[in-house]
């Protein structure tokens, strides 16, 4: 048996020559550069801008925990949760209706979402605190009789303006859910021996909402938004209230600002309540639920100082 010499010393050939001759470059992304330089530097200008305008910053301290604005802060929080709640069980009453097979529930369903889809909900507010001039009295026969002005308060006029628009968007979320269920689902729960309304409620329902409960967040962060609107039909809430100090302290601008950071600190806190119940309906989706924000944080904690490649 013989070797050949001079294939085992070539140098060439070892492991370790051909891993030196490689040399690997990184490329270089010069347009993340740029952009980013970009980024800063329209955000110092911003900025800049704003500190050298006529701003007195020091009013929106001093009225930020204002007696009025923090009234102004717990109304906008009771209009957003009683909209929502009209919106929510209005929507769900639809989407059934719009999944039946009776033609005429289904036709008058569709019909109501196309109409407050199609319309402002500025329109709407107006067009249901000035029926007053259509109507003289409201007349519900044996239970409740009055003049129209009395009736249509601006509380009451805020809830019909958001709430029913509302329920306009939730049936269609709400309709999307339900036929994100299989349709196996309702027939095993038939051949059990189920009713309708009991299987919608114990199976259908529960499995939808890992459908229903994300774009239903957004739609409370949207309608807490929303409710700003209500100032035109002379509801006070957050947006009202720093109107009026505006007007009488002499720093509107500055007050429109207040607001905006009542609004971010509110949509903020709805925002991580929002992950939290997403978090929890992605149970019997997701092998792996994904890490809570403070988990987050302890691992990169605990992951600095540790040597690379080391194992937790």
């Amino acid at each position: 048996m013989t070797v050949d010499t001079d294939k085992a010393a070539d140098p060439q050939d070892t492991p370790s020559a051909g891993a030196e001759a490689i040399k690997a470059v990184p490329v270089r992304h010069y347009g993340r550069y740029v952009s980013a330089l970009i980024a800063i530097a329209l955000l110092v200008a911003i900025i800049y801008a704003f500190g050298q305008g006529k701003i007195n910053w020091h009013a929106v301290p001093d009225y930020f925990f204002d007696h009025r604005i923090l009234t102004g802060v717990g109304k906008t929080l009771m209009l957003t949760v009683l909209s929502m709640l009209i919106g929510i069980v209005g929507g769900i009453v639809l989407a059934v209706m719009r999944l039946s097979k009776n033609p005429v529930t289904s036709s008058v369903a569709w019909f109501y979402i196309w109409f407050f889809r199609g319309t402002p909900v500025l329109v709407q507010l107006f067009l249901w605190f000035n029926l007053g001039l259509v109507f003289e009295y409201i007349n519900l026969m044996p239970f409740y009789k009055d003049y129209w002005s009395n009736f249509m308060t601006p509380l009451l006029t805020a809830l019909l303006g958001l709430g029913l628009n509302e329920a306009a968007y939730m049936a269609e979320i709400c309709r999307a859910g339900l036929l994100a269920v299989d349709e196996g689902q309702t027939e095993a729960a038939h051949a059990l021996g189920m009713s309708h309304s009991r299987t919608l409620r114990r199976i259908i329902i529960p499995q939808a909402m890992r459908v229903i409960v994300p774009p239903t967040g957004n739609e409370v962060i949207n309608m807490l938004k929303t409710t700003s609107l209500v100032a035109a039909v002379q509801f006070p809430e957050l947006f009202r209230y720093a109107q009026d100090i505006g007007q009488t302290s002499g720093a509107p601008v500055e007050m429109y600002f207040l607001a905006a950071a009542w609004y971010l600190i509110m949509t903020s806190v709805l925002s991580v309540g929002q992950y939290y119940i997403e978090r929890y309906y992605a149970r019997g989706s997701s092998r792996q639920l994904p890490p809570t924000p403070w988990q987050k944080v302890k691992a990169n904690m605990f992951s600095i100082g540790r040597p690379k490649g080391a194992v937790a």
